[in-house]
């Protein structure tokens, strides 16, 4: 991170942090001597006011900029020791500016709500280039409060919403459990638990999955009381601002409509058999009964390959430089220049993600595990990263993608290694392939619906009150009964899943723009190998415009039609034949 500032006490940071102060301020002064925000008698699109529009988006985007710098800059340090009382401290500075930031932004789509739009996108170089999201802000002009009901919120929010998914992701980062390890008792972090859970030795995978079952149980309660007040928070705004529900506010965000959602999900789950059918062959593999929730994530099969850190560096360089010259190169300067946090450790968060930091530039965090599936989630995050190299030029606005679309590069990557660890592995490491592959898939397309599952639930009942833990334990059982089905153990879920998910404690429903982003990544690789010179002429341009155009319209480039059900259908049958694949080999070998 020194490169970016050299440290949160550092001159060149708090220069910035203050600069920041100053040019918000500034932004407030414009705002309050143009009265800009929702009006009653809008006024006429003229030269004057085309200017004031120019001078108002392009200081706004330049102080979403440096917001969005300073952001990445103190997260970095923060997810990964949140026990770093500077570092906490910096942050509850910064969400103050971000107050100041949300309710700019807020008069700003109340004042372009009251125009004519079209006629300014016709006026405006600077509006023509940001026509969609002008287009949106128009609509979402349509679900604000009053300008001082806005403005509430979004400070009340500091101390509500926010506030509580700041408990969540401290908190959760420092439970720790004892686990017995050989004929020690150990005590992990949580994210060391997890990844337990890929190990060879069942027994040690069962001791886990208890000692981590524990951990939760003994620390639900706070947890329980975040997601409650989060949950409770999004019922009341969305009802206030006019959106028929959360689900339908997630799908503006989100660039699709309902239509879109309803046929993916229907299509997905027609084919749950086939997913079902996988995990009982893992069982087969596995020789268990049926799989346990322990067992997901158990290796099948042998390979003589290890994928330690140095070995997944030079793969995942190579086969990206195959695939083009500038990803192979992001990837080469993301290893350069220490981009990734990757081992699991007391006071990092869980999980993996990729954050922008500044133009081309990126950082990665991630808890590694020397396995396939720990390379597989690397070049899932390098490929958000190279996501966010094809947005250089773009101003901030331009680059705020919808979670449907931003998952394309990350899973096209993860596509691309696959492909190429597949092609050169013996026929055991393929079968270890195979399986991480399905495992994966697996995730996105039964796990994710099992969460969308749960969260409009959730949303359903909050309506009326709070929620206990065993009510929050027995909704994810039922939702993970409903997707899973005889594909695992009933008796052998993970009921604090809901816990487990630092999703749930960020924004409503973010959970099935993954299955978008899988299976729409399936479906231009395959676009990929029918014309791969027509696909690479298109790729950088389709990732750069992610955030100026709705999917289906740039789904349509490439000869997609995300409202009907052959596309989804297409892509999840690339996925039933690599579980035909691995029921013949299972049975093959289990006799």
């Amino acid at each position: 991170m020194s490169t970016v500032y050299p440290g949160l006490d550092s001159p060149e940071f708090l220069d910035s942090f203050s600069q920041n102060q100053a040019d918000l301020t500034a932004l407030k002064h414009l705002w309050d001597a143009h009265g800009m925000m929702l009006r009653q008698s809008p006024p006429s699109v003229d030269a004057e006011l085309v200017r004031l529009f120019e001078t108002a988006l392009t200081q706004f985007n330049q102080v979403l900029a440096r917001s969005q710098a300073l952001s990445a800059y103190v997260m970095g340090f923060v997810s990964t020791d949140s026990r770093n009382v500077a570092a906490q401290a910096c942050r509850s500075e910064l969400q103050l500016q971000h107050v100041q930031l949300d309710q700019l932004q807020t008069r700003l789509i109340a004042w372009l709500g009251g125009l004519d739009v079209e006629t300014l996108i016709a006026q405006s170089a600077v509006a023509q280039a940001h026509a969609y999201a002008l287009r949106e802000a128009k609509t979402a002009a349509q679900h604000l409060m009053s300008p001082e009901e806005e403005a509430l919120a979004t400070e009340l929010d500091l101390t509500g919403g926010k506030a509580w998914a700041t408990l969540y992701n401290n908190f959760s980062s420092q439970i720790t459990g004892e686990v017995v390890t050989g004929e020690a008792v150990q005590r992990l972090p949580l994210t060391a638990i997890r990844n337990l859970a890929f190990e060879a030795d069942r027994d040690l995978r069962r001791r886990a999955y208890m000692a981590e079952l524990s951990a939760w149980e003994s620390h639900a309660l706070p947890i329980a009381a975040a997601l409650n007040s989060i949950k409770g928070q999004m019922n009341s705004l969305c009802h206030k601002r006019g959106w028929e529900s959360p689900l339908d506010f997630a799908l503006f965000q989100n660039h699709i409509d309902r239509e879109t959602l309803d046929v993916m999900l229907a299509t997905a789950q027609s084919f749950f058999p086939d997913f079902r059918r996988y995990l009982k062959a893992k069982a087969r593999a596995l020789g268990v009964p049926a799989l346990a929730w322990y067992d997901l994530f158990a290796p099948v099969g042998m390979s003589a390959h290890e994928w330690t850190f140095p070995v997944v560096q030079d793969f995942l360089v190579q086969v990206f430089h195959d695939f083009s010259p500038r990803l192979g190169g992001l990837a080469e300067r993301a290893f350069r220049e220490r981009w990734i946090d990757a081992e699991p450790r007391d006071g990092k968060r869980g999980g993996a993600f990729c954050s922008w930091v500044r133009e081309g530039e990126s950082r990665i965090l991630t808890n590694f595990k020397a396995t396939y599936a720990g390379m597989s989630t690397l070049a899932h995050e390098l490929g958000h990263a190279y996501h966010n190299l094809t947005r250089s030029g773009c101003t901030c606005i331009q680059r705020r993608t919808p979670m449907t679309l931003a998952e394309t590069a990350s899973n096209f990557c993860e596509i691309l290694v696959r492909e190429a660890a597949y092609k050169v592995a013996s026929p055991e490491e393929q079968f270890v392939i195979l399986e991480a592959s399905l495992q994966d898939a697996t995730q996105v397309i039964v796990d994710i619906t099992s969460r969308y599952l749960f969260e409009t639930e959730i949303f359903y009942r909050r309506q009326r009150r709070e929620l206990a833990v065993s009510e929050f334990n027995a909704m994810m059982g039922d939702s993970q009964r409903a997707t899973y089905g005889d594909g695992l153990d009933g008796a052998l879920l993970h009921p604090y899943m809901w816990a487990v998910k630092s999703h749930y404690y960020s924004s409503a429903f973010y959970n099935f723009p993954y299955m978008f982003g899988l299976l729409f990544s399936l479906g231009l690789f395959a676009y990929y190998q029918e014309a791969p010179e027509l696909f690479m002429a298109h790729y950088d341009d389709f990732l750069a415009n992610t955030g100026m155009e709705d999917a289906a319209t740039l789904a349509a480039r490439f000869g997609i039609d995300v409202r009907r059900p052959a596309f989804w259908e297409k892509s999840l049958q690339g996925i039933v034949r690599d579980i035909d694949r691995f029921e013949q080999r299972v049975d093959t070998v289990c006799g």
